[in-house]
This record gives C-alpha cells, sequence and structure tokens, in this order.
C-alpha cells in the first residue's frame, strides 16, 4: 500500500500546509524566548539553533496530520533548518517590518491566545466523572421513549395511496406491494422495511401517525408529507434501550466541556463593555440605472470578497460565488444512513434538549 505523501517545504510548497501555526511567531519572538543551548538542540544555522522540542511538535503534528505516518528523521531537520534559513534571509530583509506581516503576526497571536485561554479554562475547570454521569442519568438512562418498527409505501398521488390501502383491505401482501409501487423501495425490493427507528428521526405527520397505529395494522388514510403521500405499516414496538454508561462516557465529555467554555465566554460578554460601530443588517442595492430605465428586474447574487495579496503585496479581489444547496432525503434514505452509528445516534438524540450546539442526530426528512 502507498503511503500518503506530506509534501514538505523541499517539494517547493508552504510550509506544511498550516503544519505548525506557532512557527509564524516563534522567530520574531526570538528576544522574549528562552535561550537554546547546544545540548538542547538538533541543528545550529548560522550561530542559531534549532531545538529539540521543535523538532518532537513537528513529528507530533504531522502524525496526527498524516494518521500515523512518519518521516525520516534527517528529512525532518533538514525541513526545520530550511526554514531557519528563511526565516533569517526574510529578517536580513526586514520583512518582520513590513505591515502586512506585522498585521498576519498580530492574526496568529490572537488566534493563539484564544486556544490558551480555552484551554486554560478547561485545566482549569476539568469535567467530573459526576458531571459526565449526572449528564448521563439526566439526559440519556431517564430517556423514556419508544422505538417503532415500520414499513412504508411511497407514492406520488393520493389516488394512488388509496388504490394501494383498497388492495390491502382485500388482503394484498404490503412487502409486494411496496416492492412494485413505492419510491422507496421498487430499487431496493425491501418492501419499504425502515427498521427500528424513534418518533422524531421522522418528520413530523409520518411520526405521528406511525405513533396512533397499533402493532400489525397500518393506515387507512394516504398521510402526506414533502415527500408524496405514504401507506404506513406498523409492524411492532419496544421500549428505547439506552446505551450504557460507558459506552457513551466519551461522547459525553466534549459536549460538556463545550458547555462549561461556552458559559465562561458567555459571563465574560455580561462584564465587557461592548459597542457595535457597524451596521448589523446591510443595505439594500440599488437598482442599475440601465435596469430602472428598460423596466428589467436586477438578479441578485450572493457574493463574498476575498482579499489576496499578490508577491508585490498589492490587493487583488476575488469573488466566491456562494450557492446553498439543500437535499431532502425520503425516510428510507435517512434510515439507511442511520444504520451506520445506531447507538451514537441513540446518546445524541437523547442529549439534543439539552443544547442545540450538542452533537445531534440529524432529523429525517
Amino acid at each position: 500500500m502507498k503511503k500518503k505523501i506530506i509534501p514538505l517545504l523541499v517539494a517547493g510548497t508552504a510550509l506544511l500546509a498550516g503544519c505548525d501555526q506557532k512557527a509564524a511567531t516563534e522567530s520574531t519572538t526570538a528576544a522574549s524566548a528562552p535561550a537554546i543551548s547546544k545540548a538542547d538542540a538538533v541543528a545550529e544555522v548560522n550561530g542559531q539553533y534549532i531545538a529539540k522540542s521543535t523538532l518532537d511538535q513537528l513529528e507530533k503534528e504531522i502524525a496526527e496530520r498524516g494518521h500515523g505516518q512518519t518521516f525520516p528523521k534527517e528529512k525532518l531537520i533538514e525541513e526545520l533548518v530550511q526554514r531557519e534559513l528563511l526565516v533569517q534571509d526574510a529578517m536580513q530583509k526586514h520583512l518582520d517590518k513590513s505591515p502586512e506581516v506585522i498585521a498576519q503576526l498580530e492574526g496568529v497571536k490572537k488566534t493563539l491566545l484564544t486556544q490558551a485561554d480555552v484551554q486554560d479554562f478547561i485545566k482549569a475547570n476539568p469535567v467530573t466523572d459526576a458531571e459526565v454521569k449526572a449528564e448521563y442519568d439526566s439526559k440519556v438512562a431517564g430517556e423514556n421513549g419508544t422505538e417503532y418498527k415500520a414499513r412504508h409505501i411511497l407514492v406520488k398521488t393520493e389516488a394512488e395511496a388509496k388504490k394501494i390501502i383498497a388492495e390491502l383491505d382485500k388482503g394484498a401482501d404490503f412487502s409486494k406491494l411496496a416492492n412494485k409501487n413505492s419510491l422507496d423501495a421498487k430499487e431496493s425490493q425491501n418492501g419499504g422495511d425502515l427498521g427500528w427507528f424513534v418518533a422524531g428521526q421522522m418528520v413530523a405527520p409520518f411520526s405521528e401517525a406511525v405513533a396512533k397505529l397499533e402493532n400489525g395494522k397500518y393506515t387507512k388514510t394516504p398521510v402526506k408529507t414533502q415527500f408524496g403521500w405514504h401507506v404506513i405499516l406498523r409492524e411492532d414496538s419496544r421500549p428505547q434501550t439506552p446505551p450504557p454508561f460507558e459506552a457513551v462516557k466519551e461522547q459525553l465529555m466534549p459536549y460538556l466541556q463545550r458547555k462549561k467554555v461556552q458559559n465562561m465566554v458567555e459571563a465574560l460578554r455580561k462584564q465587557a463593555k461592548v459597542e457595535i460601530l457597524v451596521p448589523l443588517k446591510d443595505e439594500p442595492q440599488k437598482a442599475p440605472a440601465d435596469a430602472k430605465a428598460t423596466g428589467e428586474q436586477p438578479v441578485a447574487e450572493e457574493v463574498i470578497v476575498e482579499e489576496v495579496k499578490d508577491s508585490k503585496g498589492k490587493t487583488v479581489a476575488e469573488e466566491v460565488i456562494v450557492e446553498d444547496v439543500v437535499e431532502e432525503k425520503s425516510p428510507a434514505e435517512e434510515k439507511q444512513a442511520d444504520k451506520t452509528a445506531p447507538e451514537a445516534g441513540k446518546v445524541e438524540e437523547a442529549a439534543k434538549p439539552a443544547a442545540k450546539e450538542a452533537a445531534t442526530p440529524e432529523t429525517k426528512k
């Protein structure tokens, strides 16, 4: 099996594609950084030592981004040597004093400080086992939902659905009718089977109809959703069984960390004096004069303009057309996607009422 190659500077690319933001500030803050002794260095470049810790950090970052991939130590050291040569060349050209570089370094500095503050807060306020257990008891173990096992036949018109119900009333087999008529089962030939699901995983009209049925019964009137008209057979039901605590502990931990950090940020926001100095809503664009003359309606496009610097530092406007495409899936398509991680889905669904930012399973369309 071929290894995935992470391009080093030798290949003529940028410095490991964002592999370490810290390098952007290390050289310009050398005066305040601790002195590196020869014993703690891996190389010396024009009198400047490269620390062993820098090599360790580079190895760690490559392993994380390359999924465990490693490089020979001599290549990594050569990478660091070339970085140092470029930094020294830039310093000789006084590029560290250019307004563009200073602004970018300030941005990197703020990003690093933001990350450092969050990590410092998490370290000082760790999520305890008791907090995780309490979250599990209230949001997962305490969930008393019901799971349903059902089949459905999806058609385009109400008339088609009524015709299928009439055939079922005469004793026709539901699965065979689904394979023959359902938009969801014609290709898969699965008899319209949706497997096990909770009501919240389906759109409201569908889940409400399933909840009202008895086991072994089908809907006597067609059920309309945005996908078409459904005939639904509820095959079985059972109490929702929550996953064991140890199986979901690691999933609850980051959610509780985010919750703590969010509370901390909200507290800082309340204590701060903040004044917004720009309009929060964009003014409507005026129609071009020629459009008014011809009576034509201008066509608006959503455009994001990004500033890009060329090699001479000149700003170049780059337009990116934004197109938002939302694809809706039918209950069978959504249910098939859910089968890949049933346990995680249960946990996230149970935790959904706690906070919108928590990871939750996508509601069925």
